[in-house]
């Protein structure tokens, strides 16, 4: 008996040790099982907010599931970068994320078939927690699919907005416009169209949100998408990513998302600079005191950042305003100046008063078959006065070969929709 002690108590620690080691993968399998758990769909749509359509599709579930619980392993990690918000054309933009938009960390929560709904339901697990420096926001497209009527979308929208500036009202959001698409899946330019209008209704009281009209960038004449960028009619390929990156990168610099290259310009020999790349200084409205030493106009429709004199995006319709000089132009004299638009953006540049068109060319005109316009890109302006008559061109091409001007008066941009950024204004003057 003594004999067998010694086996039987080492038998039993044995099957002891087993029975742990057997029962360690268990646990972490229902301890996995019970994380999944916490991030899956509801059940019913009793209790949630927002209104609308939750898809609950078994494939959309399961995604949903997986990416959600996923990414709750990553909350310390993914601190303090920018959020892509969205559905599958932001999930579809994972893979290259980071090289469209060098030097910003860049984090990724779209989830293909999401909605409105779907996106207010996990905005505090997905976003909020991740503290971001700021958030690319496109969702709206598959409320369409599910039927879901666009004053739904834009109720939703209006929850997720007020949800982030609770937050951090600091925090810049760039919304982007519902995408155009196709009748034949369920998504009829009427009803994106309709989105869009509500969504931009929503800016007047969120100065935090700047809007990209992101459906013009793409739609066709008929209000849908092209085949040569949407081969489905509905997610861009690779061309139709790189145009929406280029459109959201000139936004997301102005909104101290995106570094912007320094701009080391120094005027040819005999121009002088009317714009000093710091501060509204020697600028203002008329019969307004000046703007000087101020870096934004006292309604914020013309600010400075990253060297540039920059026309914001309108909160409300027909919100136009006029920045001129503080100095007038008796003279004749050569004006040049450098301007960039972001898509169907609409501005103007005044010559003593009488105004030139400076416009997103391709898409709000006049001047629509430029062939040197450079489409989301800096274009250079020339405008010679001479004896009343003025001549502009754009990148060497003739806009309008003789305009009459008056005797004198300043020089100025104006204020209409869309983002507009003006650098490199300069003059030089006969003697």
């Amino acid at each position: 008996m003594k004999i067998l002690t010694p086996f039987i108590f080492g038998l039993a620690s044995l099957c002891a040790v087993t029975s742990q080691a057997q029962t360690a993968p268990a646990t972490k399998a229902a301890s996995a099982l019970a994380a999944e758990s916490n991030f899956a769909l509801p059940a019913t749509d009793d209790g949630l907010a927002g209104t609308g359509p939750i898809r609950r599709y078994d494939w959309f579930q399961k995604l949903w599931t997986e990416k959600r619980s996923g990414w709750a392993k990553r909350v310390k990690q993914d601190q303090d970068g920018v959020v892509f918000l969205g559905d599958s054309i932001t999930q579809g933009w994972a893979a290259n994320l980071n090289q469209l938009f060098p030097g910003i960390k860049t984090i990724n929560r779209g989830i293909s078939g999401d909605t409105t709904r779907g996106v207010l339901l996990r905005l505090q697990e997905d976003v909020i927690a991740l503290k971001p420096r700021g958030i690319v926001l496109l969702i709206g497209t598959n409320d369409l699919e599910e039927a879901a009527a666009p004053e739904s979308t834009a109720s939703n929208l209006k929850l997720i907005l007020a949800a982030l500036k609770a937050h951090n009202p600091a925090m810049p959001v760039v919304l982007c416009n519902v995408f155009p698409s196709s009748a034949t899946k369920k998504r009829p330019a009427d009803q994106i169209k309709k989105i869009n209008q509500l969504c931009y209704a929503l800016l007047k009281d969120e100065p935090q949100v700047t809007l990209v009209d992101t459906w013009s960038l793409f739609a066709n004449a008929q209000g849908d998408a092209k085949p040569e960028e949407f081969p489905d009619l509905l997610h861009p390929n690779s061309a139709g990513y790189i145009k929406l990156s280029a459109a959201l990168r000139p936004i997301m610099e102005a909104v101290g998302l995106a570094p912007a290259w320094p701009d080391d310009f120094s005027p040819e020999p005999g121009f002088e600079s009317l714009f000093n790349g710091r501060d509204l200084t020697g600028w203002g409205y008329l019969d307004k005191p000046a703007f000087d030493g101020k870096t934004m106009s006292d309604d914020g429709r013309f600010a400075v950042r990253n060297g540039r004199l920059i026309v914001t995006v309108a909160r409300e319709e027909r919100a136009h305003r006029k920045l001129m000089t503080t100095r007038k132009f008796p003279k004749d004299f050569v004006l040049k100046m450098e301007f960039r638009a972001s898509p169907n953006a609409d501005s103007g540049v005044f010559v003593r008063e009488p105004q030139l068109q400076m416009r997103d060319f391709p898409i709000a005109g006049p001047w629509l078959t430029l062939k040197h316009y450079r489409p989301l890109d800096w274009n250079e302006i020339v405008i010679t006065v001479r004896g009343g008559l003025a001549r502009a061109t754009c990148n060497g091409e003739v806009l309008v070969d003789a305009f009459t001007v008056p005797a004198t008066g300043p020089i100025g941009v104006e204020s209409d929709h869309g983002q507009i950024e003006y650098r490199r204004i300069r003059v030089q003057e006969s003697r």
